[in-house]
């Protein structure tokens, strides 16, 4: 099912066009000219259907503006006998085809259909290239994750900040990479800071960078991360827990692209795109004063929110195969699947830590198999069973770490110092195991 606009001022044909949209089972909105469509639109309209001769706008400015806004939309129009020259002109322009008046229901279903087609294959071909140049696997088929991937390609091409929101665990990082991946700066640097995972006082030096002499034991001039980024693209992970003497040095450089090293005496120029993460409201710790209110609304230019694991239930088997996998590589283990029990368990479960708890679960069901199809059995299963285990004691030692962070951070909803306190450790080792165990730059925020 996807969503159609049709546009026409004569209401009977306005009433045949939604008939014919819904019957073939698609969602349809309508408007009465060009100005009304442009209003209707937005990144979920996959088609637009419109008459060519129309007033205040036209069928070809409004081609013309929709081509500009969204340039893989596809655009069929109607068009009265005899215009067939106009016609052609417009599909050089850009338009999928057209379609004359009176049209034929069978026609203009067909060309419907084809063109619907046409744009999910270009989104496959280019989802597929984008999976080899991040490296990064797109699991899921659910209409949730689908929906959400498609708004991140429509969005990687407009070179304009985007923040992306979600649960804790839900892989915000990974639009993180398709937004980089399917932008033109694609070619430059892809750069990730945390501002909740770098103490306060060195947070300005390692974002903005600085000069010799700047403070005490700054012996060298220091790159930050802005400059590192210079015309590529900062992830900003966690940004709603940037300290606050730092967000206006923030706003400043996304306002005019112009940051300052500390102990500085000129302005740098950078040009960044910056995709900044969280799994706050930052609007509603705007409202309370815990964020800057104009730095929001500079971050949020675009918003995308990953959807939870509870709305892509569908998604588990296979997230839990490809966990499995990656876990028995790492193990030394073979032959290990998901028996069909398993994976109908998994889907049932809730996981309020998302993906990563997930993950955490699956490692842990494979560091206590002894290789082959993994059972349901696992799942009440003790970690310190008392047979000879089929790996050594390092791994498993490796896996009841890896199993306890994952734990920790789920409990705490991904807060790292309460994570931290509650296995006794401090943050910077648990910071370090974090990142031993990709929890920290494989999963993001």
């Amino acid at each position: 099912m996807a969503k159609l606009l049709v546009v026409d001022d004569e209401p009977g044909v306005l009433f045949t066009l939604r008939e014919i949209g819904q019957e073939l089972g698609h969602t349809v909105l309508e408007a009465r000219n060009g100005r009304e469509a442009l209003q209707q639109m937005s990144d979920e309209v996959e088609l637009v259907i419109t008459d060519l001769a129309m007033p205040e706008l036209d069928g070809i400015e409004l081609l013309t503006q929709l081509r500009a806004l969204y340039p893989d939309l596809p655009v069929v129009l109607l068009t009265a006998r005899g215009s067939e020259r106009v016609a052609v002109r417009a599909i050089k322009a850009g338009a999928f085809d057209y379609v004359a008046k009176p049209f034929d229901v069978d026609e203009l279903e067909l060309v419907i259909t084809r063109a619907l087609e046409l744009a999910s294959w270009k989104r496959e071909a280019r989802t597929a290239a984008l999976q080899v140049q991040t490296g990064r696997p797109l699991i899921g088929t659910s209409m949730a994750f689908r929906r959400i991937v498609d708004r991140a390609l429509k969005f990687a091409r407009r070179d304009a900040p985007v923040l992306v929101t979600g649960e804790t665990g839900t892989g915000k990082e990974l639009l993180a990479m398709l937004l980089h991946a399917g932008s033109p700066r694609s070619r430059g640097s892809f750069i990730r800071f945390n501002c909740a995972a770098i103490a306060e006082e060195v947070a300005e030096s390692e974002l903005f960078g600085h000069v010799r002499g700047a403070f005490t034991g700054a012996v060298n001039n220091h790159i930050g991360y802005f400059s590192r980024a210079h015309r590529g693209t900062l992830v900003l992970d966690e940004v709603g827990e940037l300290p606050a003497r730092l967000q206006p040095k923030l706003l400043r450089a996304l306002q005019s692209g112009e940051i300052q090293p500390v102990g500085a005496a000129s302005i740098e120029r950078v040009d960044v795109r910056v995709i900044a993460c969280t799994h706050r409201n930052l609007l509603e710790d705007a409202r309370h004063g815990r964020f800057r209110e104009d730095l929001y609304y500079r971050l949020a230019v675009l918003e995308l929110e990953m959807p939870p694991l509870s709305q892509r239930q569908e998604d588990i088997p296979a997230l839990a195969e490809f966990f499995a996998r990656e876990a028995a590589a790492k193990f030394g283990l073979e032959g290990v699947t998901l028996s069909e029990g398993l994976a109908s368990e998994l889907s049932r479960r809730q996981y309020r830590g998302n993906i990563r708890e997930l993950e955490n679960l699956v490692t842990r069901l494979v560091a206590l198999s002894d290789g082959g199809p993994l059972e349901p059995h696992l799942l009440s299963a003790k970690s310190n069973k008392a047979t000879s285990p089929p790996i050594g004691f390092r791994e498993q030692v490796e896996a009841l770490e890896f199993q306890l962070l994952g734990e920790a951070l789920a409990k705490t909803k991904g807060n790292q110092s309460e994570a931290a306190r509650s296995l006794g450790l401090s943050r910077a080792t648990f910071l370090d195991k974090l990142k031993r165990y990709n929890l920290w730059t494989h999963k993001g925020d």
